[in-house]
């Protein structure tokens, strides 16, 4: 087949959807021709208006292919894709659009927040309406998303997945240090102060180490926070691939804390069940499914300290939830399960 994927951006670019599409594109590409295009990365790149997060293409191929895949929530790549009438048109559609109440510091007024939500919307709707399938990352988001709920007969659930051969099980987690990890953009929605304060009640109790993986607009802020409940806690800042896998095995649990909808799966709870990491996850739609399938969720920064101090102390759950993680990853997470699954959807389409 001749297979289309649109997406926003592509790596180097870093984000959950573009490192999805790579994975994808190259795993389709054993079997498949496949095309990428987008505003920037290694791949085939069309001039754009560079708006953040959502670049507007000027121009668009007309490629011609069996299936045109695009990749939301940034709409203007799959708008293009819709206006064109380029089908049969399948759209996976990531996470809602919400915008965070802080951004760079500043803090976004309500009704400006509601007005960019509404006309991403609008744009969104028709793309969706006329598309063949919309393939959603979990059945609770979808079923709790504003938008997509409306779109449930044509919704198909398709995981992302994550690589098992980067991401490896380090020692037995019963025999790790009393390492507590977060990784991932250091941003106000991701949640790290509910993790910095639960932290604070941890180490009352338990020689506990949390270290922080990632960079940010609100890592001083974060720093000094820290600082301030005087926990121990190391900032590492952005890291090499290499590292971030081992600190992903040396690490005694890992934590998602967001509480935001724009959170709607966890890439990294995946990465560190494939390293035979428990995890520890809010309990949101999406990442609490993710969640359930190699560790615990928690409702309240009072729940999550008791929950960091079970995981610490008791090696017998530990390693139960490792072992748990490991064998959801290589049933149902590996990029070879992912992508046979979206090549199904495909094929009854075509």
């Amino acid at each position: 087949m001749e297979i289309l994927l649109a997406t926003p951006y592509f790596p180097p670019h870093i984000g959950g959807v573009e490192f999805h599409v790579r994975y994808l594109a190259s795993n389709l590409s054993k079997k498949h021709r496949v095309r990428v295009i987008s505003s920037k990365g290694d791949c085939e790149t069309v001039p754009s208006i560079n708006i953040p997060y959502s670049p507007i293409p000027i121009s668009f191929p007309r490629i011609r292919a069996d299936i045109y895949h695009s990749h939301v929530p940034s709409p203007f790549f799959a708008h293009r894709i819709f206006k064109l009438g380029l089908d049969p048109h399948i759209i996976t559609y990531h996470n809602d659009v919400a915008i965070p109440q802080v951004v760079n510091g500043l803090r976004i007024p309500g009704i400006l927040r509601k007005t960019i939500e509404r006309i991403n919307e609008k744009i969104l709707t028709p793309v969706l309406e006329s598309c063949d399938v919309i393939i959603a990352t979990t059945r609770s988001y979808a079923l709790t998303s504003p938008v997509l709920s409306r779109f449930m007969d044509k919704v198909v659930i398709v995981p992302n997945g994550v690589d098992t051969e980067k991401f490896t099980p380090g020692i037995r987690v019963d025999e790790r240090e009393q390492v507590v990890l977060y990784v991932g953009r250091l941003v106000e929605y991701k949640g790290l102060t509910i993790l910095l304060k639960a932290m604070s009640e941890v180490q009352r109790f338990l020689d506990a180490k949390l270290v922080v993986v990632g960079e940010g607009e609100d890592r001083k802020r974060f720093e000094r926070f820290a600082e301030r409940l005087a926990i121990n806690a190391v900032f590492t800042g952005k890291l090499p691939d290499f590292e971030v896998q081992q600190w992903m095995k040396r690490a005694r649990v890992l934590v998602l804390p967001s509480f935001s909808r724009l959170e709607a799966f966890g890439m990294v709870l995946l990465e560190s069940m494939a390293s035979g990491t428990p995890v520890i996850a809010s309990s949101i739609p999406g990442v609490r499914d993710v969640a359930a399938d190699g560790g615990l969720v928690f409702s309240d920064t009072e729940d999550l300290s008791q929950k960091i101090m079970f995981m610490l102390e008791d090696d017998r759950i530990a390693l139960k939830l490792s072992r748990k993680g490991l064998k959801a990853v290589n049933e149902k997470y590996s990029w070879d399960k992912v992508s046979e699954n979206i090549e199904k959807i495909y094929l009854k389409v075509v």
